[in-house]
């Protein structure tokens, strides 16, 4: 067991109408191989865009962020995405389907862009594990809002990612499919042995959480429930 992710002192700044607005102050923050991890607080506190830090999808505007012993505060655009590509896997809460492509080449695709072998061979067995081996040819417009949420976390996993990250991923989600997104995605970590790291306001899915990391005004406020 050794550390996926570690944060050092991390900071991020953006600009804003009314000048450059804080969003991050000072994160300091170890992430073990295998934990489980939710990151809690209130709205605006920057908990998806830490989640977006450690996936390599913002960077930092100060601080150092290790993932996998790489610095990806060091690296470029094109070698974050190739390194996100082979090692990061990302749910978010609006499922980010591609309207034109059929569920089977939804969760194809990262397989091909990475040039795997047996794409469709592999997302086929994928939509199998989260239940949708029957709906594999419909596209997102024909899927309910729990199947394209399933369709998304297939295609977050068929690459087998060491991080998964999960950013709201019941948000749009009434709780019978909120409940049984939550318990494919621990049963899909657990299968492939991800390391996971989601943004919840649902006290029931932050419980089932190894960790829980509390933000409050672009800080770490504390480890604790909601």
């Amino acid at each position: 067991m050794g550390q996926v992710l570690s944060l050092n002192g991390v900071g991020l700044t953006l600009a804003g109408n009314a000048g450059p607005v804080e969003i991050l102050r000072g994160i300091t923050l170890a992430v073990e191989e295998g934990e489980t991890v939710g990151l809690v607080g209130p709205s605006g506190s920057g908990k998806s865009s830490l989640l977006m830090l450690m996936g390599g999808l913002e960077r930092a505007t100060s601080g150092q962020v290790m993932a996998l012993g790489q610095d990806l505060s060091a690296m470029d655009e094109d070698g974050l995405a190739r390194f996100r590509r082979g090692n990061m896997g990302v749910v978010f809460q609006s499922f980010h389907l591609i309207p034109t492509m059929t569920a089977h080449e939804n969760v194809a695709l990262p397989l091909e862009l990475a040039g795997m072998q047996d794409a469709f061979g592999r997302a086929a067995a994928e939509l199998q594990a989260v239940g949708l081996g029957a709906r594999m040819d419909h596209y997102p417009s024909q899927l309910s809002g729990g199947e394209q949420q399933r369709v998304a976390l297939a295609r977050a996993v068929v690459p087998r990612p060491a991080v998964l990250l999960a950013d709201e991923p019941t948000g749009n989600l009434d709780g019978v499919n909120g409940t049984a997104i939550m318990d494919l995605m621990f049963g899909l970590r657990d299968r492939h042995g991800a390391t996971l790291i989601l943004v919840t306001h649902a006290p029931e899915l932050a419980a089932r959480c190894s960790r829980v990391v509390r933000l409050a005004d672009g800080r770490i406020a504390g480890e604790g429930l909601l």
